[in-house]
């Protein structure tokens, strides 16, 4: 924890989900290291992952990742099929977190840096902020909720809301940080440098399965206009020496959705080294 009060420094954390092992194999060096920021905001594999750097977790992301990685009772068609969600909403969200490898709500509650999720309003398409501060289901249901992708999940309800998706509405949540006043942020991307986001080409389908939810299909319609603008205001500060930013030196060598145990642990190195490579320099940031 950063020992000058008047400043607030920050982890921001995109979402991306698999590539979210990238993410992790960073922040599980860092708790490694003792590295403390004040605060953290996640997005969907962000919010999930990062949930685990206020518990003190290092590794549990990779681990039962890999771990039910071709349990059908974890993600893929069958739950699709079955349940609506391409992550089971129950058994990854609530069976696993407290039976399997259990989630540390102790640590967490009692841990004094701020963790923050972002989730899309479904009725508005617009970006909900959530402090979470308890542990439990009601938490891991707001963790869901960010991390739910469009159209292979089921509409979450929580605080009189529906939500999905956080990076829908806000992919990189380091503008909202700066305004509660995180002004020194580490910003972890899960895409290169130069990376551009397109249209989605599948987006007539999209549109006919969110046809309930018309802001909802809008905010889809133009996250990619929202992302890019999202990305340069972050090499702007960059620049400006707001944030620091750490990203793969290439597309990351695994899918949206992955299977592949094997595959996680790669990417996770490649996150770990990375952070090795730059550690002195975050240890500098949060110093």
């Amino acid at each position: 924890m950063n020992t000058d009060k008047h400043i607030r420094r920050g982890l921001v954390l995109e979402g991306g989900a698999m590539r979210g092992m990238f993410t992790a194999g960073i922040l599980d060096v860092m708790m490694e290291r003792g590295i403390a920021p004040d605060g953290i905001i996640g997005v969907s594999a962000g919010a999930a992952f990062g949930c685990n750097y206020k518990s003190r977790q290092p590794g549990r992301a990779l681990r039962y990742n890999m771990r039910f990685a071709r349990d059908k009772r974890y993600s893929g068609i069958h739950s699709l099929l079955t349940t609506g969600n391409i992550f089971n909403a129950e058994f990854a969200y609530h069976t696993v977190p407290t039976e399997h490898d259990i989630f540390d709500g102790e640590t967490f509650e009692s841990n004094p840096m701020e963790y923050h999720l972002v989730c899309t309003d479904v009725d508005t398409g617009r970006a909900i902020y959530k402090k979470c501060d308890r542990s439990g289901h009601e938490f891991f249901d707001w963790v869901r909720a960010s991390a739910s992708m469009p159209v292979v999940s089921r509409i979450v309800e929580l605080d009189g809301l529906r939500l999905l998706d956080g990076g829908v509405a806000d992919s990189i949540p380091l503008r909202y940080f700066e305004s509660i006043g995180y002004s020194r942020n580490l910003v972890i991307l899960t895409q290169p440098e130069g990376y551009v986001k397109r249209p989605v080409r599948l987006m007539p389908l999209i549109r006919l399965a969110l046809r309930k939810h018309p802001e909802m299909a809008r905010a889809m319609a133009r996250r990619h206009e929202m992302y890019n603008a999202q990305t340069e205001f972050v090499r702007q500060a960059e620049r400006e020496g707001r944030c620091m930013v750490i990203r793969p030196d290439a597309p990351l060598p695994i899918g949206h959705i992955s299977h592949d145990a094997e595959e996680m642990k790669r990417v996770h190195a490649i996150g770990r080294e990375m952070a090795m490579r730059r550690i002195e320099e975050i240890r500098e940031f949060f110093a």
